[in-house]
């Protein structure tokens, strides 16, 4: 065990607790979420969705990928939708496995993690899937919760970028078009 560069790691990822979900900023919310404050509704809904899915979901996976979805914004910061559109194709996901090699570098217990980073990216299986609707569904959320304290319309596009028939599980789905029903 390399406890120095265990200690690294967990001091960078650290910094999600403080790294701001940058579309938020950029609507104008005061006192937006963290990454990390986002991380913890990915894990949370993606546990709901392995309940309402059943079947052959590996809840361990599930829940190591939305822990690890978006690690490597402690190096790379949030990229906001409207940051990332600019950027040539391929470049954001090239930049974010870069952090990623970065962020396991010397560390052999790292090699695991990438392998299920590397498949919540790929989208292939059910529980990356999964994941991702999870990751779509805090978002509107947090779109919801920002909407109703300051009773704006100014996060239109947060809904548009995440309509219910875009998820990819029936679940999911539903849950989008509830969330926005209850849209002020």
């Amino acid at each position: 065990m390399d406890a120095e560069r265990l200690i690294d790691l967990l001091v960078q990822a650290n910094r999600l607790k403080t790294t701001p979900r940058l579309g938020w900023l950029q609507r104008g919310v005061p006192r937006a979420e963290s990454v990390a404050d986002h991380s913890h509704g990915v894990a949370l809904t993606a546990l709901l969705l392995c309940d309402l899915v059943g079947g052959e979901v590996d809840r361990g996976r599930v829940t190591i990928m939305a822990v690890l979805h978006d690690l490597p914004e402690s190096i790379t910061g949030d990229l906001s939708l409207d940051g990332s559109r600019l950027l040539p194709d391929g470049a954001k996901p090239r930049l974010e496995a870069a952090a990623m090699d970065e962020l396991g570098a010397g560390l052999p217990l790292f090699a695991g993690w990438r392998e299920l980073w590397d498949e919540f990216e790929a989208l292939e299986t059910l529980e990356a899937k999964l994941v991702r609707d999870a990751d779509r569904l805090d978002l509107l959320v947090q779109a919801l919760a920002y909407e109703r304290a300051s009773g704006s319309r100014e996060l239109a596009d947060f809904w548009e970028f995440s309509p219910p028939g875009s998820f990819r599980l029936e679940a999911s789905r539903e849950l989008a078009a509830a969330l926005a029903a209850r849209r002020p």
